[in-house]
Protein backbone atom coordinates (compact mmCIF):
# COMPACT_ATOMS: atom_id res chain seq x y z
CA UNK A 1 0.00 0.00 0.00
CA UNK A 2 1.39 3.37 -1.00
CA UNK A 3 0.94 6.27 1.39
CA UNK A 4 1.42 9.79 0.15
CA UNK A 5 2.11 12.89 2.23
CA UNK A 6 2.62 16.50 1.37
CA UNK A 7 4.68 19.18 3.07
CA UNK A 8 6.36 22.47 2.13
CA UNK A 9 8.61 20.54 -0.29
CA UNK A 10 5.71 18.87 -2.06
CA UNK A 11 4.20 15.40 -2.41
CA UNK A 12 6.21 12.33 -1.38
CA UNK A 13 5.69 8.63 -0.71
CA UNK A 14 5.59 7.99 3.01
CA UNK A 15 5.80 4.29 3.64
CA UNK A 16 8.29 2.06 5.38
CA UNK A 17 9.38 0.46 2.08
CA UNK A 18 10.55 3.80 0.66
CA UNK A 19 12.44 4.53 3.86
CA UNK A 20 14.15 1.14 3.69
CA UNK A 21 15.10 0.93 -0.01
CA UNK A 22 18.21 3.16 0.22
CA UNK A 23 19.61 0.59 2.69
CA UNK A 24 18.64 -2.52 0.73
CA UNK A 25 22.29 -3.41 0.06
CA UNK A 26 23.41 -3.01 3.69
CA UNK A 27 24.15 -6.74 4.28
CA UNK A 28 26.64 -6.62 1.39
CA UNK A 29 28.70 -4.03 3.28
CA UNK A 30 29.00 -5.64 6.72
CA UNK A 31 29.82 -9.00 8.26
CA UNK A 32 27.00 -8.50 10.78
CA UNK A 33 24.11 -10.85 10.00
CA UNK A 34 20.89 -8.93 9.39
CA UNK A 35 17.32 -10.15 9.50
CA UNK A 36 14.03 -8.58 8.48
CA UNK A 37 10.76 -9.52 10.11
CA UNK A 38 8.19 -8.39 7.57
CA UNK A 39 4.85 -9.43 6.19
CA UNK A 40 5.22 -11.19 2.87
CA UNK A 41 2.11 -12.75 1.42
CA UNK A 42 2.06 -15.69 -0.97
CA UNK A 43 2.28 -13.24 -3.88
CA UNK A 44 5.42 -11.58 -2.49
CA UNK A 45 7.96 -14.32 -3.21
CA UNK A 46 9.89 -12.08 -5.62
CA UNK A 47 10.42 -9.58 -2.79
CA UNK A 48 11.64 -12.38 -0.51
CA UNK A 49 14.08 -13.59 -3.17
CA UNK A 50 15.33 -10.05 -3.77
CA UNK A 51 15.91 -9.44 -0.06
CA UNK A 52 17.65 -12.78 0.40
CA UNK A 53 19.75 -12.04 -2.69
CA UNK A 54 21.13 -8.97 -0.91
CA UNK A 55 21.92 -11.06 2.16
CA UNK A 56 18.93 -10.38 4.39
CA UNK A 57 17.48 -13.22 6.42
CA UNK A 58 13.71 -12.93 6.16
CA UNK A 59 11.19 -13.86 8.84
CA UNK A 60 7.41 -13.67 8.57
CA UNK A 61 6.28 -10.95 10.96
CA UNK A 62 2.93 -12.68 11.43
CA UNK A 63 4.73 -15.65 12.98
CA UNK A 64 7.13 -13.77 15.21
CA UNK A 65 4.53 -11.29 16.49
CA UNK A 66 1.44 -13.51 16.58
CA UNK A 67 1.18 -13.02 20.35
CA UNK A 68 2.81 -10.64 22.83
CA UNK A 69 4.80 -13.56 24.23
CA UNK A 70 6.15 -14.55 20.81
CA UNK A 71 7.06 -10.93 20.08
CA UNK A 72 8.87 -10.59 23.42
CA UNK A 73 10.73 -13.85 22.78
CA UNK A 74 11.80 -12.70 19.32
CA UNK A 75 13.19 -9.43 20.64
CA UNK A 76 14.95 -11.10 23.56
CA UNK A 77 16.65 -13.71 21.36
CA UNK A 78 17.72 -11.05 18.85
CA UNK A 79 21.13 -9.43 19.08
CA UNK A 80 19.57 -6.01 18.53
CA UNK A 81 17.57 -3.90 16.13
CA UNK A 82 18.32 -2.31 12.78
CA UNK A 83 15.53 -0.13 11.44
CA UNK A 84 14.73 2.51 8.89
CA UNK A 85 11.85 4.94 9.23
CA UNK A 86 9.15 6.41 7.05
CA UNK A 87 10.37 9.49 5.14
CA UNK A 88 8.08 11.78 7.21
CA UNK A 89 10.06 10.95 10.36
CA UNK A 90 13.21 12.33 8.77
CA UNK A 91 11.48 15.34 7.21
CA UNK A 92 9.86 16.33 10.52
CA UNK A 93 13.14 16.11 12.49
CA UNK A 94 11.26 15.43 15.73
CA UNK A 95 13.61 12.79 17.22
CA UNK A 96 10.88 10.15 16.83
CA UNK A 97 11.65 6.73 18.28
CA UNK A 98 9.49 3.63 17.86
CA UNK A 99 7.84 1.52 20.52
CA UNK A 100 9.69 -1.46 19.02
CA UNK A 101 13.01 0.31 19.60
CA UNK A 102 11.99 0.88 23.22
CA UNK A 103 11.29 -2.85 23.56
CA UNK A 104 14.79 -3.63 22.32
CA UNK A 105 16.41 -1.07 24.64
CA UNK A 106 14.41 -2.35 27.63
CA UNK A 107 15.61 -5.88 26.79
CA UNK A 108 19.22 -4.68 26.86
CA UNK A 109 19.59 -4.95 23.09
CA UNK A 110 21.53 -2.26 21.20
CA UNK A 111 19.71 -0.54 18.36
CA UNK A 112 20.86 1.00 15.09
CA UNK A 113 18.10 3.22 13.75
CA UNK A 114 17.75 6.02 11.28
CA UNK A 115 18.38 9.51 12.68
CA UNK A 116 15.10 11.41 13.04
CA UNK A 117 16.37 14.71 14.38
CA UNK A 118 18.30 16.27 17.23
CA UNK A 119 17.48 15.27 20.78
CA UNK A 120 18.43 16.58 24.21
CA UNK A 121 18.95 13.04 25.51
CA UNK A 122 19.01 10.45 22.72
CA UNK A 123 22.61 9.47 22.02
CA UNK A 124 23.92 8.92 18.52
CA UNK A 125 26.41 6.20 19.47
CA UNK A 126 25.91 4.64 22.91
CA UNK A 127 23.48 1.71 23.10
CA UNK A 128 21.35 3.61 20.59
CA UNK A 129 23.08 4.41 17.29
CA UNK A 130 21.37 6.84 14.93
CA UNK A 131 22.56 6.96 11.33
CA UNK A 132 22.02 9.14 8.27
CA UNK A 133 23.94 7.23 5.59
CA UNK A 134 24.79 3.69 4.56
CA UNK A 135 28.38 4.23 5.77
CA UNK A 136 27.17 5.40 9.18
CA UNK A 137 24.86 2.39 9.43
CA UNK A 138 27.75 0.03 8.63
CA UNK A 139 30.05 1.72 11.17
CA UNK A 140 27.33 1.59 13.82
CA UNK A 141 26.61 -2.11 13.28
CA UNK A 142 30.31 -2.92 13.45
CA UNK A 143 30.80 -0.77 16.56
CA UNK A 144 27.99 -2.65 18.31
CA UNK A 145 29.44 -6.02 17.27
CA UNK A 146 32.93 -5.06 18.46
CA UNK A 147 31.77 -4.17 21.99
CA UNK A 148 28.42 -5.92 22.31
CA UNK A 149 28.33 -6.33 26.10
CA UNK A 150 29.05 -2.65 26.74
CA UNK A 151 26.51 -1.53 24.14
CA UNK A 152 23.89 -3.87 25.61
CA UNK A 153 24.41 -2.38 29.06
CA UNK A 154 24.20 1.15 27.63
CA UNK A 155 20.96 0.23 25.82
CA UNK A 156 19.33 -1.00 29.05
CA UNK A 157 20.56 2.06 30.97
CA UNK A 158 19.07 4.36 28.35
CA UNK A 159 15.69 2.64 28.68
CA UNK A 160 15.81 2.86 32.48
CA UNK A 161 16.86 6.50 32.54
CA UNK A 162 14.57 8.01 29.91
CA UNK A 163 11.75 5.59 29.14
CA UNK A 164 10.78 4.01 32.47
CA UNK A 165 7.01 4.53 32.71
CA UNK A 166 7.18 5.40 36.42
CA UNK A 167 9.70 8.19 35.80
CA UNK A 168 8.00 9.51 32.67
CA UNK A 169 4.54 9.48 34.26
CA UNK A 170 5.79 11.15 37.45
CA UNK A 171 7.47 13.92 35.44
CA UNK A 172 4.33 14.48 33.35
CA UNK A 173 2.09 14.63 36.40
CA UNK A 174 4.48 17.00 38.15
CA UNK A 175 4.25 19.42 35.21
CA UNK A 176 0.52 18.99 34.71
CA UNK A 177 -0.45 19.26 38.38
CA UNK A 178 1.73 21.95 39.96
Amino acid sequence: MELWETDQDGLYQNDKRNGFLPFLELPLHTAVKLELAIFLGKDDQQDRQMLEGYGWRVQDSQNIAATPTKYQYYIQKSSGEFSCVKPSCIRQQNAWISDRTLCYLASGKPVVVQHTGPSRFLPDAAGLFRFHTMQEAVRSLEHVAADYNKQSALARSLAEEYFDARKVTAALLEKALP
